[in-house]
């Protein structure tokens, strides 16, 4: 892909976004929500703006999905547990670091985005860092020869409910504005937990139907045997550490909102389905996920996109068994965590990987409960979605007009004052 456009204004407004405290930036965060070209036809805030719709330069679209969710390096790996050492916790799913956080390093979240240009992934968890010292425009560059495009066009979501809550139709995905939001495989997050906890010595128990796991007895040596984990607890821990993982990338963006002077906030008020593609309205295909029903379930369960977020769930792999098997080559195989030949940010990152718990440890007992868990519900996680979305992160310009009409001074920040001058010059 050819290198960003980077005119001297807008490097110049690089750096001075690179400048901006980050205390100030947390001081200053609002939702800022009306943008260029906007209108509320009603209340007491109504307002139609004078100006045409804006949408945000390439520069601007770059950093912030860098920030939502670029490469940042290498990941330390967990550095320790006494229960099996001096083998090395074999937790991380990637050997990647990227702008947020994820819990034991599991990293099962991609980040889809779209605006008037269309509708793309950013595929970037296992995505090799730029090497030597940090440079703004080459990260820059690096997150934008990722970009995946779906789509030509924009994310269709009606302006109505139940696709939007009602006091986000009126602004939600607007003409202009960049739409981005993480998306979590929880079939993968599930099988890394199940993972943690069969290497912590823990089996899981079937609390929905009050059973043990047939086949768990053969792992009767295990430390903690007889105090087994509930199965529902283990899906919402699943569920739980996902969504600060979603929200975590999205929150970083909208400090970066500040420090760029641009409008826009963090939200959950999309209906998860509707974007992933499960609707079963025409109208509203959203990504185009696979989505199945069953009497079992309460809503329509999405499971993948086919070729771009394929996930450990049949169909996307032909057994659950299969599914586990693809994770432990993610982490022990080439380009993985635990692969001997992975670049890493040790003095000796091959001594570490390799010093890893072997899969072999854990990948007997994990396949069986994943399966059962399958078998049982008739997806994978049971309890909760395979395909979890909650946060997007709206990025636009602002009408100062509106917040000089509507609010007292102090508003919105210096940046926001000077945006147009600094970027739309």
């Amino acid at each position: 892909m050819a290198r960003l456009t980077v005119t001297e204004a807008q490097r110049a407004a690089l750096t001075d976004a690179a400048s901006f405290s980050l205390l100030d930036a947390i001081a200053g965060r609002r939702s800022r929500r009306f943008p260029l070209g906007g209108e509320i036809p009603d209340g007491p805030l109504a307002f139609k703006s004078r100006h045409p719709v804006t949408p945000l330069t390439e520069v601007e679209r770059a950093l912030l999905l860098s920030v939502v969710g670029g490469v940042t390096g290498w990941h330390y790996g967990i550095t320790r547990h006494g229960g099996y050492a001096p083998k090395f916790p074999n937790y991380p799913g990637s050997a990647v670091g990227r702008t947020f956080p994820s819990a034991a390093g599991f990293h099962t979240s991609q980040l889809f985005f779209t605006d008037d240009s269309g509708t793309y992934l950013l595929p970037t968890r296992d995505t090799a860092p730029l090497s030597g010292e940090f440079d703004l425009e080459d990260w820059l560059n690096h997150t934008a020869d990722q970009y995946v495009r779906l789509s030509d066009a924009r994310l269709p979501l009606p302006r109505e409910e139940p696709y939007m809550e009602g006091h986000n139709t009126w602004i939600a995905n607007h003409p202009g504005s960049l739409l981005a939001f993480p998306v979590a495989d929880l079939s993968e997050h599930l099988i890394a937990n199940l993972s943690f906890f069969a290497a912590n010595g823990y089996v899981i128990f079937d609390d929905v139907h009050d059973r043990l796991i047939p086949g768990v007895e053969k792992f009767a040596s295990l430390a903690h045997f007889d105090d087994p984990v509930p199965l529902s607890f283990v899906e919402q821990y699943t569920l739980t550490e996902a969504s600060a993982e979603l929200a975590t990338a999205t929150h970083n963006g909208v400090l970066v909102l500040q420090a760029l002077g641009l409008g826009g906030w963090m939200f959950d008020g999309l209906d998860r389905l509707s974007v992933l593609g499960g609707s079963g309205d025409p109208r509203a295909p959203g990504l185009g996920f696979r989505s199945d029903t069953d009497p079992r379930w309460p809503f329509p369960n999405a499971t993948g996109l086919d070729g771009y977020f394929d996930t450990l769930s049949p169909p996307h792999v032909k057994t659950v068994a299969d599914g586990v098997e693809k994770y432990f080559v993610r982490k022990y195989g080439v380009g993985g965590p635990f692969h001997p030949d992975t670049p890493g940010p040790w003095a000796d990152t091959r001594k570490v990987r390799s010093a890893a718990l072997p899969a072999s440890a854990v990948q007997e007992l994990v396949t069986l409960e994943a399966s059962y868990i399958y078998e049982s519900f008739g997806k994978i996680p049971g309890t909760v979605p395979t395909v979890h979305a909650l946060m997007y992160l709206q990025a636009q310009n602002i009408d100062l007009d509106f917040y000089d009409t509507h609010f007292a001074p102090g508003a919105y920040l210096r940046t926001h004052a000077e945006h147009k001058a600094r970027w739309n010059a």
